[in-house]
């Protein structure tokens, strides 16, 4: 096995794993055992954002590694676009959608009323973050199921 391809398999592994341990373990975990919503909301948001960073930093480099090894035929390569859109998604949903929701929850310190419009501007857009979250982690699991090198007859 290649030194490059163990490299992407421990990068794709970390962040791919972190995904689904962090937003299918951890966090429902944690909103069942800590009963002050706000306080565990505030916990999973730093979980999500590192994981955030993880993904970033991680797709990155699988992304350059992935474009090196396919080299003029870069672009033919789904892994190039599935790994771009990873991180595309999680580009927008740390750095548009993360700070909407931090500005919300900043301007009302004693959490939200149930019906007002803050509540439901915050619910659209955790429901926007979610989707777009379980739209990263499918999509890595696919990288995981079939793996980043391109075959043969691609």
């Amino acid at each position: 096995m290649h030194f490059n391809t163990v490299s992407q398999r421990i990068l794709l592994t970390f962040w791919v794993g972190g995904l689904w341990a962090i937003g299918y373990v951890a966090v429902p975990v944690l909103f069942n055992m800590v009963f002050d919503r706000f306080v565990a909301g505030g916990i999973a948001g730093r979980l999500f954002g590192i994981m955030s960073y993880i993904g970033l930093v991680c797709g990155t480099l699988l992304l350059t590694s992935v474009i090196y090894q396919a080299g003029h035929e870069w672009r033919r390569s789904w892994q190039v676009w599935v790994l771009v859109t990873m991180l595309l998604i999680v580009a927008i949903g740390e750095f548009m959608l993360q700070p909407m929701m931090q500005a919300l929850k900043a301007a009302t310190p004693q959490g939200f009323v149930p019906g007002s419009a803050e509540a439901g501007r915050f619910g659209l857009l955790h429901g926007v973050s979610s989707l777009l979250y379980l739209v990263t982690s499918l999509l890595g699991l696919v990288l995981v199921v079939f793996g980043l090198e391109r075959r043969a007859a691609e």
